[in-house]
């Protein structure tokens, strides 16, 4: 049982995605479960946001708020998110990208310019880097984002029709509603309510672990709008290893570039670790809803890496422990 259970901690991200996977397919492939699989899509999608808020809560209530300032790392990992998107939008014009070219291409550049995830300060703390920089870059990278999305999507489907600044309020609004607000639930508690304060608190990784319940719903909702997408196998296929290199490129990307700030983990996971399910909110609402499907994969691969990440960094301390 102990073995079993240290293997859930050390793995709980792919668990909580092949658990999310294994049980979408049992109601896809029962037909008797039709009802409660419509049931159980309207109970997650009221729960997931709900879910989200705490996990920020939670977070943000470890977090320092004198220590959450920018730094020199955070501009260059902006910059850096900026070229891609740059590169990527210049090359949909350029060529004139149509059909699936520009299906596939709609896909790469919402992995790239959607901004850091949520569950971004989480990981890092779980990989004992700094939370309060995560967090910091998270909000940033999130205004990037509302700014980007507006000014480059027009240019990628000559159809869209969005005007700057009614996209930017919408995706701001967005933005605030989903991290201001816990944030500043997290600095009432952290500041007038010290007992609650500390009995959260005293769980390390209990913000770690409820991002897990919540990758196991969103795995499921990933692998229904892959299914739902209506194209072909082949094309799911080339997306899928399209999202694969995007995500081992921006890894990559981050933590060369951490080398050269001494912040290896911080970097690789701000410019890795992608919300996705703002990028699937996005790609839906402006884009071809078939570019949901790149963001959909990216969010396998992403905690793929993240699951290795966290078993090399358990598996270094338990070494250096015992020597």
């Amino acid at each position: 049982m102990n073995k079993f259970i240290n293997f859930l901690k050390e793995w709980t991200l792919p668990v909580a995605m092949s658990t999310g996977i294994v049980v979408y397919f049992i109601f896809y492939f029962t037909p008797a479960l039709d009802e409660a699989s419509a049931v159980m899509n309207k109970f997650f999608d009221f729960i997931l946001p709900w879910i989200l808020f705490v996990i920020l809560f939670v977070t943000f209530c470890r977090a320092d708020f004198h220590r959450m300032r920018p730094c020199r790392w955070h501009w260059c990992i902006l910059a850096m998110q900026l070229l891609l998107v740059i590169l990527s939008t210049t090359f949909i014009i350029y060529y004139n990208a149509h059909g699936d070219k520009l299906i596939l291409m709609e896909c790469i550049i919402c992995c790239v310019i959607c901004p850091c995830a949520t569950a971004a300060p989480v990981v890092t703390s779980k990989l004992d880097g700094d939370l309060e920089k995560m967090t910091t870059f998270m909000l940033l990278s999130n205004f990037l984002a509302a700014v980007l999305i507006p000014l480059v999507f027009p240019l990628v489907d000559k159809s869209i029709d969005m005007p700057f600044l009614d996209a930017f309020l919408a995706l701001l609004w967005k933005v605030c509603s989903v991290l201001v607000a816990p944030m500043g639930l997290a600095y009432v508690v952290k500041h007038f309510m010290p007992r609650l304060h500390r009995l959260i608190i005293s769980n390390k990784d209990l913000s770690f672990y409820l991002w897990g319940v919540l990758l196991l719903v969103i795995s499921g909702a990933t692998m229904r709008n892959i299914m739902n997408s209506g194209t072909t196998f082949a094309f799911i296929v080339i997306v899928a290893l399209t999202s694969l290199l995007i995500t081992f490129v921006q890894f990559a990307l981050g933590r060369y570039a951490g080398r050269f700030f001494h912040s290896v983990t911080e970097m690789g996971q701000a410019m890795g670790q992608k919300n996705t399910a703002f990028a699937i909110w996005v790609s839906s609402a402006y884009l071809n809803p078939l570019s949901a499907v790149g963001p959909g994969f990216y969010i396998l691969w992403q905690n793929m890496f993240n699951s290795l990440e966290i078993w090399h960094h358990e598996r270094e301390k338990t070494h250096s422990h015992t020597s």
